[in-house]
């Protein structure tokens, strides 16, 4: 049924494009943040085997890839978090008027499959979760990734920044969710669609209240593209309507 829907999303952006760009494959250059990995790798083989196209894609922490965008690296297609995606485009980093929102994912907390599922019900009942977990894994801040930002920032407002730091495993990037998985951590925090796709590790569910926090991916041409016809074609099909089942299935909102 999967392969149905997205044979139908890869139809329906084909009808847009001419036969001379249907027959120029393209080989296109993608950098995307690392939180929509599982979405890419699925949707990847039904695109380039509609389209003929190939996508090249180069998966990362948002903020270093920016970065790398900002310092000059060439690429076709550019998804990142909407924030940063806005910053490219007064750099004039992306092509002019390209720039979709894709999806958003909430900022989530994980456990093991299996166990209990803590109380993160409030801010309060999440705060006593925190203090009783043996161990807590999340992205380190340091790297940029917006969830360890983010939950770095919640233990400051909940004044608990000190107590936990005995008990704080960071990672470099969207590995809390198989930390968890393994038994190595109690909880993680990470984005809710880095938690869905990872076995052995159950989305316990958003942070609560006003923690909470919902990440917004968008994609763009990059101005530096060779190929924006087909670039074009992959930003329509990631953003149309029949890929939405798909999004929700790894923890995202359709943007």
């Amino acid at each position: 049924m999967r392969s149905f829907i997205l044979g139908t999303a890869v139809m329906a952006v084909s009808a847009l494009l001419s036969p001379g760009q249907m027959a120029e494959a393209a080989d296109l250059k993608v950098l995307s943040s690392v939180a929509l990995t599982a979405v890419l790798d699925e949707l990847t083989p039904e695109f380039e085997k509609a389209t003929g196209h190939k996508l090249n894609i180069g998966y990362g922490l948002a903020a270093e890839l920016k970065k790398r965008v900002l310092d000059g690296e060439p690429a076709d297609i550019i998804i990142l978090t909407r924030a940063m995606m806005d910053e490219l485009q007064k750099e004039n980093k992306l092509s002019a008027n390209s720039l979709t929102n894709a999806a958003g994912t909430p900022v989530s907390v994980a456990a093991r499959s299996g166990a209990p599922k803590p109380d993160i019900s409030s801010v309060d009942a999440f705060k006593h979760t925190l203090l009783m977990a043996r161990s807590v894994v999340y992205a380190d801040p340091a790297k940029g990734g917006v969830s360890g930002v983010h939950f770095a920032r919640v233990l400051d407002r909940l004044g608990i920044a000190e107590q936990m730091k005995a008990k704080t495993i960071l990672v470099p990037g969207a590995q809390a969710p198989e930390i968890v998985a393994r038994g190595e951590a109690e909880l993680g925090i990470a984005q809710g669609s880095e938690i869905v796709p990872v076995a052995g590790a159950q989305l316990v569910g958003p942070l609560p209240g006003d923690l909470a926090s919902t990440t917004i991916f968008a994609a763009a041409i990059a101005a530096t593209s060779k190929s924006p016809e087909a670039a074009l074609s992959f930003v329509k099909f990631l953003t149309g309507a029949p890929v939405a089942p798909l999004l929700r299935a790894k923890g995202f909102e359709p943007g």
